[in-house]
């Protein structure tokens, strides 16, 4: 179990993470039904000496290009590439332990009905609950989804996603050597080489959120998905069927009820109350990292009401640049 903080001193927190992250704790080291997991807090100190030992060739670029938020973005990737477990933001809120994120019906097959092809795990009665006869247990990846959209309307870039169907990461959980976080990784590599040759600055390459965040973890998922198993990303759709869990090749996509219960009326796009069976933890969204901005609040409010504004700059002006 992995989070992070800029300090592991808890007097340097905001006082609502405190009894979520104690949850987590608890959840980690005191189970009820299943093995103790080890939990590892990680500081600003530690992720620099993890980032040093792990991937040494990348550190001078990871702390000179990146801001401190995109640094955490990158960590939870390296951390769970290297080691694997779950990750989640300190202002995440568990709603169940994370050994029973995963049931039999969430491994249960599922047919894209625009291709016909079929997906899940194909024994599932025999071997749902150990693994198979090979030794790979069949899920090795999880993601929840934060957008969820119809593809063939502007509804997901006048909310601000660049994806119609956008995972969030601020929660997940994986195999150490995934390569869906190993594509992340490398596309990140390409972009720094990209951005330190580019004769222009492009402003709006700098995202976070396109950079390191939600729609980075998106696009490195999908080319995986794609090339590897001729996927098509929009079948994970919720809006058809009910908002269920629908497990490609090894990685298991949760709803938007998943990670993100109980949103409101405006942008509900499936998601559940927090009492749903389907939700695994809350978001609370206490992070503070995207400061007011006027450019960026005209560029949203103009998406939003006229849907206009679609390459209108997201990025705050400190972000601008690297």
């Amino acid at each position: 179990m992995h989070q992070t903080g800029a300090s592991s001193k808890v007097n340097t927190w905001k006082p609502d993470v405190v009894p979520w992250v104690e949850r987590w704790l608890e959840y980690a080291t005191s189970p009820t039904n299943s093995e103790p997991m080890a939990y590892f807090f990680w500081d600003d100190e530690g992720i620099a000496m993890l980032m040093d030992k792990y991937d040494k060739g990348f550190i001078e670029d990871f702390n000179a290009i990146f801001t401190p938020v995109e640094r955490a973005d990158i960590f939870r990737i390296v951390t769970c590439l290297y080691f694997g477990g779950i990750y989640a933001d300190i202002d995440t809120e568990p709603l169940r332990h994370p050994a029973d994120w995963v049931g039999p019906s969430d491994l249960a097959r599922w047919v894209d009905d625009i291709t016909g092809k079929s997906y899940g795990f194909k024994k599932l009665e025999e071997e749902a609950a150990s693994p198979s006869a090979n030794g790979k247990q069949p899920v090795n990846l999880i993601w929840g989804l934060e957008a969820d959209t119809d593809p063939n309307t502007n509804t997901f870039w006048r909310m601000g996603y660049t994806y119609p169907i956008q995972l969030t990461q601020w929660a997940l959980a994986s195999a150490p050597g995934h390569p869906a976080l190993k594509q992340f990784m490398d596309n990140l590599y390409a972009e720094v080489l990209f951005e330190k040759n580019a004769t222009t600055i492009d402003p709006n390459r700098a995202d976070p959120l396109t950079r390191t965040g939600p729609a980075a973890v998106t696009l490195a998922t999908l080319l995986w998905l794609e090339h590897d198993n001729g996927f098509r990303w929009n079948a994970l759709t919720g809006l058809k069927d009910g908002g269920k869990t629908k497990l490609v090749a090894d990685a298991l996509i949760l709803p938007m009820t998943g990670f993100s219960p109980g949103r409101g009326s405006y942008g509900n796009m499936g998601s559940k109350p927090i009492t749903d069976p389907d939700a695994r933890l809350v978001h609370h969204a206490l992070g503070s990292w995207r400061k007011f901005d006027l450019l960026v609040e005209y560029g949203k409010f103009c998406r939003t009401v006229f849907g206009l504004c679609k390459d209108w700059t997201k990025v705050p002006t400190p972000h601008r640049g690297l």
